[in-house]
């Protein structure tokens, strides 16, 4: 069984259903109950996806022995920068080496569009995310934002 990581535009079916699970579970996991459907519904509508699609940016969805796995975006944000964003591996795929990869392949977009430098929030809830991103190489930086959610601010120069 084997991972494959590859552009795909953001609103297919299969990143839809990705991005749908992230919001489930990030949702569930700060509220400390199963997020409802309107709450998704909400995340979805409100996460500027738009975005995620070049000149602006780029969707990459992982594939695990050919069953879509795992998803993250990046989003260019000026002079050399993108944000890393939606990055989400479905439980069941954890642990198989699908975060690495996802991550590489991120990597690998945001310099085909001159990128240097990654950076990300992220929650303080999130330890696995926080894990995955310290076991690749991005470092905690100062504050960047101020988005409603953030707690961890991260980066890592290409």
């Amino acid at each position: 069984m084997t991972w494959t990581v590859t552009p795909e535009h953001v609103g297919s079916p299969e990143a839809t259903a990705l991005r749908w699970d992230y919001y489930d579970e990030v949702a569930s996991r700060y509220w400390g109950r199963p997020a409802t459907e309107a709450e998704i519904e909400e995340g979805l509508r409100d996460d500027d996806a738009g975005l995620l699609v070049p000149p602006t940016g780029e969707f990459l969805v992982g594939r695990y022995d050919g069953k879509p796995g795992s998803c993250a975006g990046l989003r260019l944000a000026g002079a050399g920068t993108a944000e890393l964003t939606r990055v989400f591996v479905r439980p069941a795929f954890r642990s198989t080496g699908g975060g690495g990869l996802l991550l590489a392949g991120i990597e690998n977009a945001a310099r085909a569009f001159g990128v240097r430098r990654i950076r990300l929030d992220t929650r303080a809830d999130l330890v696995e995310a926080r894990g995955l991103y310290a076991k690749h190489g991005y470092r905690e930086v100062p504050a960047f934002n101020r988005g409603p959610y953030a707690e961890h601010w991260l980066a890592k120069d290409l």
